[in-house]
């Protein structure tokens, strides 16, 4: 044999013996690429679910201590308590009115107006992700997120009827409210299959990233009814009723101001860019309503107030919220301004020409700010933003106006009608069951003597000698 030979025979041997170690060090790579796959998704889903975690409680602080220290500190000196125990109320009986079937009507796919009964009790609500809403977080996160909001939405409406409706009217109105208003927007605008859902098979696409429709829209108009229904405070509009305390309201704005990010950017679903988007748009369109409104009440007055700045604050952050995750921190800013001048206007003007008593102003700042804001959505919105929604070839689908989408205003309009539908006619029916139940409003009586001691048997401030 000739050395040639030999040496390939050699060779040859030596990759033969080398075979299983190659192919073992292959089968070692392909291992080691899969657990760092599944490393890389677990610390995502980490990273998500702390993020929506602290979200949800953010949310959960506009209402208790945000929202109870804004209205209570609003209202005259004697009713305090009494409107802090109705944002309190409704972080207890919603919770557990969402956990036994609300949020199955919300979530489950049921039909295009309402959801099913598949997450009762909240069964198969657990760790493992619902793929349908947030991928890379535990249902169960999802879930509690949304709880928030559908805490905070009827306590927007008792702004309305302030100082004048007994606790258990209120509280018993709340519930009928949740399940004929709430319920079925909410399931049209972010439940699969709803009706106006434009990423999950709605039949017309109205954006909402964060509850301009579902919650600003719907609280708010439902509070100009109630107000109207139920009546005017005994002695509105001759009686001097002014806050008894703005610093206590003060406070509240500030809390109502922090929540709002996990509000608006925590409604991304996930610690991403397009939450740092919706984080830095609410923001700004917070500060641009501040300085929208005291320029107004300088037009007007001579002076910028402070329940003015954070009135204006409070409605530029309404006004956003639908566009939050679809407009950019600039068209932000834009919607902050209008929202200003514009609730300003409402708040100031309207109210008293037309002579109505929605005591702290719930419809002039949610419902005239969550309709605009819902139409100037359609106008703002971006895919630059926001690109989830796509075409048949795959591309990200144009928006609103600045995309060349101006059709999108009109979807953001019926949108907007269907919620003040539900709105008005939930609360006229809401209301009058309540009625049948119990009487809705104080007697003069009570109102003289004030919420806390009449029906609660209490005092807000008990200073001694």
């Amino acid at each position: 044999m000739s050395p040639t030979k030999r040496a390939y025979l050699r060779v040859c041997s030596m990759l033969l013996c080398a075979a299983p170690a190659f192919a073992l060090q292959a089968g070692n790579t392909d291992a080691e690429i899969s657990a760092l796959k599944a490393a890389v998704k677990a610390s995502q889903s980490a990273g998500d679910n702390a993020w929506m975690l602290v979200s949800s409680a953010f949310v959960l602080m506009m209402t208790g201590p945000g929202l109870a220290l804004f209205y209570s500190g609003l209202v005259r000196r004697k009713n305090v308590l009494g409107t802090m125990m109705q944002s309190f109320v409704m972080m207890a009986v919603v919770t557990l009115l969402w956990g036994i079937c609300a949020y199955s009507l919300v979530f489950g796919e049921g039909n295009a107006l309402i959801g099913d009964f598949r997450y009762a009790f909240l069964n198969g609500v657990g760790g493992a992700p619902n793929l349908d809403y947030a991928p890379t977080i535990p249902h169960l996160t999802f879930m509690a997120y949304q709880m928030m909001f559908a805490i905070i939405t009827p306590a927007l409406i008792a702004g309305a009827f302030a100082e004048r409706v007994r606790f258990h009217a209120m509280v018993v109105f709340s519930v009928l409210w949740l399940f004929l208003v709430y319920v079925p927007v909410a399931h049209m605008v972010w439940g699969k299959g709803g009706y106006l859902n434009p990423f999950l098979g709605g039949k017309i696409p109205v954006f909402d990233f964060a509850g301009g429709t579902v919650v600003h829209i719907t609280s708010g108009f439902s509070a100009l009814v109630a107000a109207i229904m139920i009546g005017k405070r005994h002695g509105f509009p001759h009686e001097r009723m002014v806050p008894h305390s703005l610093v206590l309201s003060f406070i509240g704005a500030c809390m109502l101001w922090m929540g709002w990010f996990g509000f608006n950017a925590g409604s991304a679903l996930a610690a991403s860019a397009l939450a740092s988007s919706a984080f830095v748009a609410t923001h700004f369109a917070a500060a641009a309503g501040a300085v929208s409104w005291m320029v107004a009440e300088r037009i007007k007055n001579g002076k910028a107030s402070a329940l003015g700045a954070i009135s204006g604050a409070v409605a530029g952050l309404a006004t956003v919220t639908q566009g939050a995750g679809f407009v950019t921190p600039v068209s932000g800013a834009i919607i902050g301004f209008i929202a200003g001048f514009v609730c300003y206007y409402m708040v100031v003007v309207v109210k008293n020409k037309l002579g109505y008593d929605d005591s702290l102003d719930a419809f002039g700042v949610h419902g005239v700010g969550g309709f605009i804001g819902c139409l100037l959505t359609g106008v703002f919105a971006t895919r630059a933003v926001n690109d989830a929604l796509k075409l048949a070839n795959g591309q990200a689908a144009p928006l609103g106006l600045v995309d060349g989408n101006a059709g999108q205003i009109g979807n953001q309009l019926i949108g907007a009608l269907i919620a003040i539908a539900f709105g008005v006619i939930g609360t006229w029916v809401s209301l009058k069951i309540t009625g049948l139940i119990t009487p809705v409003r104080m007697d003069k009586q009570q109102e003289a003597e004030g919420m806390d001691v009449a029906l609660h048997g209490e005092e807000g401030y008990a200073f001694e000698d």
